[in-house]
């Protein structure tokens, strides 16, 4: 590292790279650690970068992936630059002391988006706040949509998933030069990015490279490789060509995302549809990542801070209109959540039980979420006592009708607050106290392995963040509730998802006559639902 403190230059595996000073810390971005996935690499794993003579500048964040944007109901609420340029697996540091001694904990970032958006470009995710509070903070592009996640018979799976773990080791062989300590890695993803970091720390290849891992709405999950194949064959016959790695590099890159566009725009995780997702491969994914976790193969004795937003469907209801649309379907919309979460009537009436105020459309989200979401992080989490750590942010949107929807806690995490592309989901004038509240304990996680509250057990501790519902139950209405934990908050609902799952698998099995399974399980459910109406509120304390 140079001397200078206006230019910080720092030797990474493939050349040196001139960085910023920026606040009082050096950041560098735009960093290659893979070779454009271009020409020859197209479809294919990541390849090392070339090296480089002299000494490369890193001022200026690097290409984007190729994506398409984001509709316009979606782009009023969601910032996602585009940075033109083929050289796009590149990342970010952000170092508080890019010197070797420093051996500082480091966080790596990896975006959201569906797996076909977002980028480390996003204002929000910038690393500032982290490297202000010690942190060495690492920001990931890589590839998405059909050039990340397409399933072709020519081609390698999970590509995206490929580079992802190509940038953890860049960072276990290049951050000690950044300051960063490489036995001190902690992996964090928010939605697609935390499903992503679900597949990598399961994946036996990536073992060794982490500390710990944080999941923000998203869990360990594997696609069906039937549905991403019919994603790539809808392309294909939009396209006619054959749905091939091949024929699909020969495709007009605008022409290509312009098609994944058009294919993927009735798809959302509340109504199904085609999309793309990681899929079992027989090698970087061996497993189901999730019963990899649960069974203990991988990832053993790591860290777990991982958690959900109270209204994660709202995001995905709210900027098409479909709260509206979705009410007035009622019992339709209702049966179409049954098909989608694979749950029974009782399930429903067990949800309507528990809150008698909400609308098909809430009951269909939260229906959702739990399926989707909440189960198995919960399962997660009950694997991993003592080493599992679970919140839940509630606190609601200044802008109308989103709640505590998905991905509104992202700018609190990052203490971003500030910059507008997090009012835009947010509004304006976001409590500076509630960032200060959850950036503290994600640093202390970081940095220590324990964000502040007390670990997952039997009894189900939840750290909720923002609750203004219970501020108003205390009669401190216009107040920000402290953080507090909350004792099996969701128990109720989940426990209604074993009794069907129960109940189903026994109406399966030889020793229960076909015709008696649908009437044990309804008679069961029901009975549950009667001792949920009498049960009292969740414990907090």
């Amino acid at each position: 590292m140079t001397a200078d403190r206006a230019d910080p230059v720092v030797a990474t595996p493939h050349g040196r790279i001139r960085g910023r000073y920026e606040h009082g810390v050096a950041v560098f971005r735009g960093v290659p650690y893979a070779a454009p996935p271009f020409g020859p690499r197209r479809f294919r794993p990541p390849a090392p970068p070339e090296p480089w003579d002299g000494v490369r500048d890193a001022g200026v964040f690097g290409p984007t992936p190729p994506k398409p944007p984001y509709s316009e109901a979606f782009e009023k609420y969601l910032s996602d630059p585009v940075v033109p340029g083929e050289d796009c697996l590149n990342l970010n540091v952000w170092t508080p002391d890019p010197d070797p001694a420093a051996r500082l904990p480091v966080l790596v970032w990896f975006h959201g988006g569906a797996l076909t958006r977002g980028s480390s470009a996003v204002p929000v995710y910038h690393g500032r706040p982290f490297a202000r509070d010690g942190v060495v903070f690492v920001s990931v592009n890589y590839r998405l949509g059909v050039e990340g996640y397409g399933l072709f018979p020519d081609a390698p799976a999970n590509p995206g998933l490929r580079d992802q773990l190509a940038a953890l080791r860049w960072v276990h062989e290049a951050i000690a030069a950044f300051g960063g300590d490489p036995a001190r890695v902690t992996l964090a993803g928010q939605s697609a990015g935390a499903i992503s970091m679900g597949a990598l720390i399961a994946a036996p290849q990536a073992q060794g490279l982490f500390r710990r891992a944080v999941l923000q709405s998203g869990p360990p999950e594997s696609a069906d490789r039937d549905k991403v194949r019919r994603v790539v064959r809808r392309m294909a016959t939009r396209l006619k060509v054959p749905a091939t790695a091949e024929a699909f590099a020969a495709v007009d890159p605008e022409l290509l995302l312009r098609t994944q566009a058009e294919v993927g725009r009735l798809s959302s995780p509340v109504l199904g549809g085609p999309s793309f997702g990681i899929v079992v491969d027989g090698d970087l994914v061996p497993r189901d990542p999730l019963e990899a976790l649960i069974d203990g193969d991988a990832a053993s004795g790591a860290g777990l801070l991982m958690g959900w937003t109270r209204d994660e469907y709202r995001l995905w209801l709210v900027p098409g209109g479909l709260v509206e649309r979705v009410d007035r379907l009622g019992p339709v919309a209702l049966a179409g959540a049954m098909a989608r979460c694979h749950c029974g009537h009782e399930v429903v009436r067990g949800y309507r039980a528990l809150h008698l105020d909400a609308g098909p459309a809430e009951i269909v989200g939260q229906l959702v979420t739990d399926h989707l979401l909440r189960i198995p992080l919960h399962r997660l989490a009950d694997a991993r006592p003592g080493s599992s750590y679970v919140y839940e942010f509630a606190w609601p949107s200044l802008l109308p009708g989103l709640g505590a929807c998905h991905a509104l806690e992202l700018g609190f995490v990052f203490d971003t607050g500030d910059v507008p592309e997090s009012a835009k989901l947010a509004g304006e004038g976001a409590p500076q106290e509630l960032a200060d509240q959850m950036h503290r304990a994600w640093v202390r996680f970081v940095t220590e392995g324990d964000p502040g509250w007390e670990s997952w057990d039997l009894s189900h501790p939840v750290r909720i963040f923002g609750d203004l519902a219970r501020a108003r139950e205390e009669g401190r209405p216009d107040a920000l509730r402290d953080p507090y934990t909350a004792h099996g908050p969701r128990d109720r609902e989940l426990a209604l998802w074993r009794l069907d799952a129960a109940a189903q698998a026994a109406a399966t099995a030889v020793r229960t006559p076909p015709t008696a399974g649908p009437a044990t399980r309804t008679v069961e459910l029901r009975s549950a639902v009667r001792r949920l109406r009498r049960s009292s509120a969740p414990r907090r304390r």
